[in-house]
């Protein structure tokens, strides 16, 4: 049986769950992943939810209760390495969307909830800050960290 478009594009975003989950050695509450394609434009971001608090992926262990039993390690270099992934998925979903002649979205927001065990995904498929000279695409990722952070 031949996938279709919508089982691809799905495998590609659990990717990216998937490496964001080994980031936070699967000791978190939710992950927030940002995905972002405009003029030409790829950037991506990942924070989480731990302990109740909505943290970014360099500040995981302020978020830990008790950090002599654990800590997170968030290297510079581990951080790059999500990253790499995640533009490459996102170069991924690009090459599909062409393959398959549908619109890349401009903007993916993912929430999995580790708990739960659900994913639910946000797209925008138009201008999101080329229209916005004085923003960038890590602006509007720290806009949705921020928004995040006062939802809890």
């Amino acid at each position: 049986m031949r996938k279709i478009f919508e089982d691809k594009f799905s495998e590609l975003q659990a990717d990216m769950v998937a490496i964001c989950l080994e980031y936070v050695e699967n000791r978190a509450e939710k992950i927030f992943i940002y995905g972002f394609f405009e003029e030409k434009v790829i950037s991506s971001d990942f924070f989480y939810c731990i302990n109740g608090k909505v943290v970014r992926k360099h500040k995981l262990n302020d978020a830990i209760n008790n950090p002599i039993d654990f800590q997170y390690n968030t290297s510079g270099e581990r951080q790059s390495g999500v990253l790499n992934i995640l533009n490459n998925n996102i170069k991924k979903m690009i090459k599909l969307c062409e393959e398959y002649n549908r619109e890349m979205p401009s903007e993916i927001k993912l929430i999995y909830n580790v708990v739960n065990n659900n994913l639910k995904a946000d797209y925008k498929y138009g201008i999101v800050y080329s229209n916005q000279p004085e923003k960038t695409a890590d602006d509007i990722s720290m806009e949705w960290f921020e928004e995040m952070q006062s939802a809890l």
